[in-house]
């Protein structure tokens, strides 16, 4: 390969493996079309139109010429970590790859903040800043081209984007969220050191950037299989289905909200689309499936959830853990973990006549982060001004909602059945009978799980 001898070359060769280095050599060669072939002359560059064929079936043309932008941002010598205002008319050279592929795929926050700023700035001139909106933008083209790779490399896991929400409108959500965890300087806008904290600090933008340099230029290398964004699907009937609160987008925010341990494939166990609006139905599948990801929409068009971290058991007591949140979807996506103002993070009864009948997360009696009342059709999200449990905003359009849609999908693995159990109300029957005749109220029998709807 014999050109790279520069001291920011080679140091940044030295991250790879030694059987590694070849391969990222190699890309210079390839994507001139001389795979195999001795190495192209001196100065001899990389153009535009040598990009779109490598990229173009996988990225949109926008972000590939964000890629071709910043690879020509690079200087390439002693002070490789800055920008300078190289033309990109002048194309690529072999050394401006290799620190690039270095920086993307192996680099640190300091390195790929420049990276990321000339990705996002508009034209080929070096900025001393870019606004949150032209992030926005670099951060939407970026995602589009990760949901792209998902699809046509055969990644899905089973998930299938047809059947499910409006991806583009995901891809919208998902970047304005990355987006809301920068922080400006003072003057409004996003210097290198800020981004610098950002990358540092929203672990997705390097995934998603090395995900896009890996899969775009063909880059393989040994012991870094590629990474799974999205959670396994399992037992989901989409012929019947059409899922249309969770897209592919959405997928890849909540997947990594949930603990670790939460690894099981995802199984769709109740859907008003499917099941029909039945407290009871709903009940029935939430208490023997363990973890739960519980999702809604509401007739104002608000999308928002929660995330139980225990199978639900119906009883008057809340339940539950620190694991648990809440979370909104649309108009944005955020989670809301618990505070430890207090433990209420989960409750669910039915058929009750002295305490609350229906399913809440978050607050308290009457004033839940989350409610879903027994009636199934109503439920409201009263938070003055944020749960206590929480720490949410309403979720819903307006604080008393009326339900359009609920989907239930079981996330970790589900609780073993627990053999010969028996309900206490039913061990000695004769005394049952006798308390009945000397009028004593049998007030535990409201205490029942009730029967699931056949």
């Amino acid at each position: 390969m014999g050109n790279t001898e520069s001291v920011a070359v080679q140091k940044r060769l030295a991250r790879f493996r030694p059987e590694e280095r070849p391969v990222v050599e190699g890309v210079f060669d390839r994507l001139l079309g001389a795979a195999g072939g001795p190495s192209a002359p001196p100065g001899t560059t990389l153009t535009l139109e040598m990009l779109q064929s490598s990229m173009g079936s996988l990225a949109p043309d926008s972000m590939v010429r964000r890629v071709y932008q910043s690879m020509c941002s690079i200087d390439p010598g002693p002070a490789a970590s800055g920008t300078t205002s190289t033309s990109a008319a002048s194309g690529v050279g072999r050394e401006q790859l290799v620190v690039f592929l270095a920086d993307t795929l192996r680099g640190t926050a300091e390195e790929r903040a420049p990276l990321v700023m000339a990705m996002s700035q508009s034209g080929d001139e070096a900025a001393v800043a870019v606004t949150r909106e032209q992030l926005a933008e670099f951060l939407q083209d970026l995602i589009s081209a990760v949901v792209r790779i998902l699809v046509h490399g055969g990644r899905l896991q089973a998930w299938q984007p047809e059947r499910m929400g409006d991806s583009s409108l995901g891809v919208q959500l998902l970047a304005e969220q990355m987006c809301s965890e920068l922080k400006p300087s003072d003057e409004g806008g996003c210097d290198v050191s800020c981004l610098e904290d950002w990358i540092f600090r929203v672990s997705q933008v390097s995934l998603y950037l090395e995900m896009l340099v890996a899969e775009g230029l063909k880059v393989s290398l040994s012991g870094r299989p590629a990474p799974t964004l999205l959670p396994p699907c399992r037992d989901t009937p989409w012929k019947e289905l059409r899922c249309l609160l969770l897209d592919i987008p959405t997928l890849m925010f909540l997947a990594p909200q949930l603990p670790d341990s939460y690894s099981a494939p995802w199984r769709l166990v109740f859907s008003t689309r499917l099941h029909g609006e039945s407290f009871s139905r709903m009940v029935g599948g939430l208490t023997k499936c363990g973890p739960t990801l519980l999702l809604i929409k509401d007739t104002k068009g608000h999308v928002f959830g929660a995330f139980a971290s225990h199978a639900w058991e119906t009883k008057p007591q809340f339940q539950g853990d620190s694991r648990c949140f809440l979370f909104t979807v649309f108009p944005r996506l955020r989670v809301y973990t618990a505070t430890g103002y207090n433990q209420h993070f989960m409750y669910l009864n039915q058929n009750q006549q002295t305490m609350p009948n229906g399913l809440g997360m978050g607050g308290q009696h009457g004033y839940f982060g989350l409610w879903l009342d027994s009636d199934f059709g109503r439920g409201h999200s009263r938070a003055r001004p944020k749960c206590t449990t929480y720490g949410s905003p309403q979720l819903s359009g307006e604080e008393e909602f009326t339900l359009d849609s609920v989907e239930v999908w079981a996330v970790g693995k589900p609780p073993k059945p627990e053999e010969g159990k028996k309900s206490i109300l039913d061990a000695d029957l004769e005394v049952q009978a006798m308390m009945e005749m000397t009028g004593k109220t049998l007030h535990s029998q409201g205490l029942r799980e009730p029967e699931e709807d056949q």
